[in-house]
């Protein structure tokens, strides 16, 4: 047997892809590249790892426990490198964290810092909808998962990170009645808080448009498909420019907070117990240096 960690990489992501082009796309491979190394490995098995179907990949029982073995390689491998570094004094290990798409605008400024720092630190992040979050940090997949609204019926430790405010937006200075609304997907936190707003202060409004991404959302609002309430984190650069104005209502902004929560009672690696000492000390001047434009609405 011949066959090398590459093409046990290149396998495995293949295997998780179910393509071999979106393999390439994800290892920044040409598509001939990685059908060479797949062949390359198939060439040490008298069984087949992969079947065409219906001009459709599938992955064949053999190959399937093939891939359980090499993610395991990999992973001891990925060990291997840990402990090395950490007999060099290096913190090392897997930091894992999702985040709620809007998230995303908040996230980065607090790892940043934490990263360049340590090395040998390696991120995952998922910035994902609220409820793939929620499940992921319910099934301990994750070290952190970052929200704006606490989970229900999960028993959670957290560290508010900083405010979250939320506005009804649109793409003119004044607010046209009758326009439509902008919501966010079910189980969105921000769907939520749009829907007892209206609710409660202007009554009830037909959902007229739905769209999965906060970012689409937001490119709606400015194209004039309707008005949103949208979290104002995420909108620096279209106030700045006046693609998008806030629309002063009653009731409006409604405040939560950005906050990292993690299970109640869950043993944090070394890497994790770092990254939230980081956050504890670091949080003021991170606030400071990239939220003080947005301390002023």
């Amino acid at each position: 047997m011949n066959y090398t960690i590459h093409q046990l990489k290149i396998f495995l992501k293949v295997v998780q892809t179910r393509s071999i082009t979106k393999a390439s796309e994800e290892l920044f491979m040409t598509q001939p590249a990685v059908s060479i190394q797949l062949k390359n490995l198939q060439d040490q098995f008298d069984i087949p790892l992969t079947e065409i179907v219906g001009r459709q990949l599938h992955i064949t029982e053999f190959g399937e426990e093939v891939a359980i073995i090499a993610e395991r390689v990999i992973q001891e491998l990925e060990n291997i490198n840990y402990k090395t570094q950490a007999f060099q004094g290096i913190l090392t290990g897997k930091l894992k964290i999702s985040a709620a798409s809007t998230g995303k605008y908040v996230i980065p400024y607090f790892l940043s810092g934490f990263l360049e720092k340590h090395t040998g630190v390696d991120l995952v992040l998922d910035v994902t909808n609220k409820g793939k979050v929620i499940e992921s940090l319910r099934n301990n997949e994750i070290d952190f998962a970052l929200v704006s609204v606490l989970p229900e019926k999960l028993a959670v430790e957290e560290e508010i990170l900083v405010e979250n405010k939320l506005y009804l937006m649109g793409n003119e200075p004044d607010r046209e009645e009758g326009k439509p609304l902008i919501y966010r997907e079910e189980g969105s936190a921000t769907r939520v808080v749009m829907e007892k707003y209206f609710i409660s202060q202007e009554g009830q409004h037909r959902k007229q448009i739905e769209l999965t991404s906060n970012e689409a959302v937001k490119q709606a609002v400015i194209a004039g498909m309707g008005h949103s309430i949208m979290p104002l984190i995420g909108m620096k650069n279209e106030l700045i420019s006046q693609e998008i104005y806030i629309y002063p209502v009653e009731g409006l902004p409604i405040k939560t907070d950005w906050r990292l929560v993690w299970l109640k009672g869950k043993k944090l690696s070394p890497v994790s117990q770092a990254f939230l000492k980081h956050v504890q000390s670091a949080k003021v001047d991170i606030i400071e240096k990239y939220f003080s434009w947005y301390l002023r609405y």
